[in-house]
């Protein structure tokens, strides 16, 4: 029998990949992700690194975000990394603390985000669906080149298709989730 692990470690990337690039979206909610991978340049320009790597962000509620910085020296170059961001969202530095008030999303917002996610979700099936042609490719040769029967060669591509409809499946579960968050209100 066909190993298929390459193949369900490449889709899972993709899913991964998907998982991270929906968790930026906002909801209208304060979730650490909105801001996490922002980048800043800390210590004078010196170094890029990302909010999370220069202190803790946690929700205070379901509208606030605080960023506690481990180095209070740079306070303020995170502050104007987010603000640089044009994520619209406005840090504002109290004592030893970024407060950031996230705003409620609009319906016209919530229509924007629900087109991207679903633009998000399309653009991973699609590349599940690459993975699986390239294997189906694989198949195709060994079975040309005699190394399988044809027997097997259905097999294989009855389970390749398996493998595929359940991430996809993972993927339009993940979309329907975000999608009730989005227009949660």
């Amino acid at each position: 029998m066909l190993d298929f692990s390459d193949t369900k470690l490449s889709m899972q990337k993709a899913v991964d990949h998907f998982k991270s690039e929906i968790a930026a979206i906002r909801t209208g909610r304060a979730v650490p992700a909105l801001i996490e991978n922002i980048s800043c340049l800390a210590y004078g320009g010196a170094s890029k690194l990302t909010v999370k790597e220069l202190g803790t962000i946690a929700s205070m509620d379901a509208q606030t975000l605080v960023i506690q910085p481990w180095d209070f020296s740079v306070i303020g170059e995170i502050r104007q990394g987010i603000l640089a961001a044009n994520v619209g969202l406005t840090p504002v530095i109290d004592n030893n603390l970024i407060r950031i008030s996230v705003p409620g999303l609009t319906a016209e917002r919530r229509n924007e985000y629900t087109k991207l996610l679903h633009q998000k979700m399309e653009q991973t099936r699609v590349s599940i669906r690459s993975i699986r042609s390239d294997k189906k490719k694989d198949i195709e040769n060994l079975f040309n080149g005699k190394s399988i029967s044809e027997d097997d060669k259905f097999g294989a591509e009855e389970e390749l298709q398996r493998i595929t409809d359940g991430f996809i499946a993972n993927v339009d579960g993940l979309g329907e989730k975000k999608e009730k968050e989005i227009n949660t209100i």
